[in-house]
């Protein structure tokens, strides 16, 4: 079911445009996927029917967003399958560069920059990781807070988890989903140092320079760094 929802290029444009965790309307994701608006309305119906999607009402306009992260983990995960197996869609242009480099998952970093990050807090032993089950340690919890003041105490949710292994379509690697995930995407926003391309759409994140450069000191591929700034 979930499959065939998924394989068709249109829906899976449109599920892809959803990635970026915003809510959008139906003419827009009408644009995302190249139908008209009414074969789009066929599409979400039956997206919406399969549980992907969900519809929001806010004055004259309805508005549709992915069910949850756990789709958005599924949709990246197929994206990466057929990445590796030479059947993606992924459209190439001025932005794929970027959006290799830096974007969205529905609400945390992927990537690149993304997948270095889990890799370096692995090296510097802010969290353990099992394959897929990853736990933040001691010394990642004092991390987050005095390098980030995130409250990891403070992030526990009764349907996420903390930490989990979301694998990227580009990297064909894990980087950092859940809670966890989507708090440290926050917080960049907040310290200025990322902001996400407000177009229709888009996944791409864009760092400043500084906050490279301030990432790059918390998660770049030299140790110890951290301790520096």
């Amino acid at each position: 079911m979930v499959a065939a929802l998924v394989g068709d290029p249109a829906r899976a444009n449109m599920l892809t445009a959803l990635m970026t965790g915003r809510a959008l309307t139906a003419t827009e994701l009408a644009h995302q996927a190249g139908v008209t608006p009414q074969t789009a309305s066929s599409h979400l119906a039956k997206l919406e029917a399969g549980g992907l999607i969900e519809p929001e009402k806010q004055g004259r306009h309805r508005y549709y967003r992915l069910t949850g992260p756990d789709v958005a983990g599924v949709l990246e995960g197929l994206a990466g399958l057929a990445e590796r197996a030479g059947h993606t869609r992924v459209r190439t242009g001025p932005k794929e560069p970027a959006l290799r480099r830096a974007r969205i998952c529905y609400d945390h970093l992927a990537g690149d920059l993304g997948v270095q990050m889990l890799d370096s807090m692995k090296r510097q032993r802010l969290i353990r990781q099992a394959k897929q089950a990853i736990e933040l340690t001691g010394e990642g919890r004092r991390f987050m807070a005095s390098a980030l003041q995130i409250d990891a105490e403070a992030l526990a949710h009764p349907r996420r988890p903390l930490c989990k292994a979301c694998l990227d379509w580009s990297e064909r690697r894990h980087h950092l989903a859940g809670t966890l995930g989507a708090a440290i995407m926050n917080r960049l926003t907040e310290l200025n140092w990322a902001a996400r391309d407000p177009a229709p759409g888009s996944r791409v994140v864009n760092f400043t320079r500084n906050g490279e450069k301030r990432f790059a000191a918390l998660f770049g591929n030299t140790p110890g760094l951290a301790a520096a700034i």
